[in-house]
């Protein structure tokens, strides 16, 4: 969240801090090298050719997309050179050079399985679509792909055969849009995605929550207790003015679990069963936003153009296990 002056989205300072741990650790930056892996189905030390090469089906990704992955590998991975192979295609937007990118990582060592990062334990990754951010290789890996894509890219590390499966996640709505109810206000989008919120003139502000989609995405939809992770621009009714954002340069995304109390109500009661990938504006008058408390908010009703970009259930630590280990050659 930019700026800790300005008032937080969650309702109470209880509630200031998600659940979730940002834990946005980087994978160390890799080796430069043509997109080429030499497998074998027996582990380092076992007499095993180094030149010789495996079938990329020595390991196979399985799961449904939204939900971490479940990796399989015939054996004790030895990964001479990275390579990287196309689980799904995306459908969505491809990626541009210096522009964000979100991204879901689960890594396991090649030679035992055990896990080394799975961001389903916590939220996405938002990084820029560059060396300096990504690394050589993973950079290289994600050239030419969508939104939507999974992708399955093996590495070497240190001496480590590195298994990455990583999800490429939208950065901004996309989908059919939706036109509006009468009377509510409108918003113009930049050419990023970020939006500009226009209060109409001298209209009351409705009484009750008001839920309405703009951008309707094609993801599954938003259930209690999910991790989201959002974009968002809110203004005041009164007046029009934004009192927060995440579109300012630089500012990563909102993460928050949604249905316990964590966000304002407004929040809560509106994103539910929406679908990832939309954009939704909410309507929150104070009784479902911060009446009652010291916030300045407190008689105000608010505008929110919310970008929902990933929504998924919390992977506890003791569920954080190897998906199969591999077993000798």
């Amino acid at each position: 969240m930019p700026g800790p002056a300005r008032p937080p989205l969650v309702r109470t300072p209880q509630a200031r801090r998600p659940s979730v741990r940002r834990r946005l650790l980087r994978l160390p930056a890799l080796l430069v090298a043509p997109l080429l892996v030499l497998l074998t189905a027996c582990g380092p030390g076992a007499g095993a050719d180094p030149g010789a090469s495996a079938s990329p089906a020595a390991v196979q990704v399985t799961g449904e997309a939204g939900d971490p992955p479940q990796v399989e590998a015939s054996g004790p991975l030895q990964v001479t050179q990275p390579e990287t192979r196309t689980v799904w295609p995306g459908t969505g937007a491809a990626l541009e050079e210096d522009g964000p990118v979100l991204l879901h990582l689960y890594a396991e060592d090649g030679r035992d399985g055990s896990v080394l990062k799975n961001t389903y334990q916590d939220a996405p990754e938002w990084r820029t679509m560059s060396v300096e951010s990504l690394g050589t290789n993973l950079h290289e890996a994600l050239a030419g792909a969508r939104v939507g894509a999974r992708l399955l890219h093996l590495e070497v590390d240190d001496g480590v055969p590195v298994v990455l499966v990583v999800d490429v996640l939208p950065t901004r709505a996309a989908g059919d849009a939706v036109e509006p109810a009468e009377g509510l206000p409108t918003v113009e989008l930049d050419d990023d995605g970020a939006p500009t919120v226009t209060v109409p003139q001298d209209a009351a502000p409705p009484d009750d929550l008001e839920v309405q989609p703009l951008v309707r995405g094609t993801g599954p939809q938003v259930e209690v207790g999910q991790v989201v992770t959002v974009r968002f621009t809110g203004v005041r009714w009164s007046d029009g003015t934004v009192f927060d954002t995440t579109w300012e340069e630089g500012a990563p995304p909102q993460v928050a679990t949604i249905g316990i109390g964590q966000v304002v109500e407004g929040w809560d009661q509106g994103l539910l069963e929406q679908t990832v990938g939309s954009q939704v504006m909410l309507v929150v008058p104070p009784s479902l936003g911060y009446g009652g408390t010291a916030s300045e908010l407190a008689d105000e009703t608010l505008v929110y153009v919310v970008d929902i970009l990933d929504a998924h259930q919390q992977v506890s630590e003791e569920q954080q296990q190897p998906s199969a280990q591999p077993q000798e050659g």
